[in-house]
């Protein structure tokens, strides 16, 4: 327990900070789920829909500053090189 008041405050803030972090973070691993199934099933409308969802997030995330922009840029490149390899295969 802190004895300085200014300390306390921190607390209440990282607290407040965590659990506004941990949304955003579960977020991108949810959606990061949902386009490995579509790239599993070769839904490729689908496909689009979410990874339209996953950048969304991930921008988000780094406005916020949860995220790293570089994580966020690894990520959606990952995902891009992905959803076109799936949309290739179907052509």
């Amino acid at each position: 327990m802190p004895n300085i008041k200014s300390q306390e405050k921190r607390d209440r803030q990282n607290i407040k900070r965590e659990l506004k972090n941990k949304s955003l973070k579960t977020k991108i691993k949810t959606t990061k789920k949902k386009i490995a199934a579509d790239i599993e099933q070769k839904d490729v409308q689908v496909l689009q829909e979410d990874l339209s969802v996953y950048f969304k997030n991930l921008d988000k995330a780094v406005k916020k500053g949860a995220v790293h922009k570089n994580f966020a840029a690894n990520k959606k490149s990952k995902a891009a090189k992905l959803a076109n390899s799936v949309s290739k295969e179907e052509k």
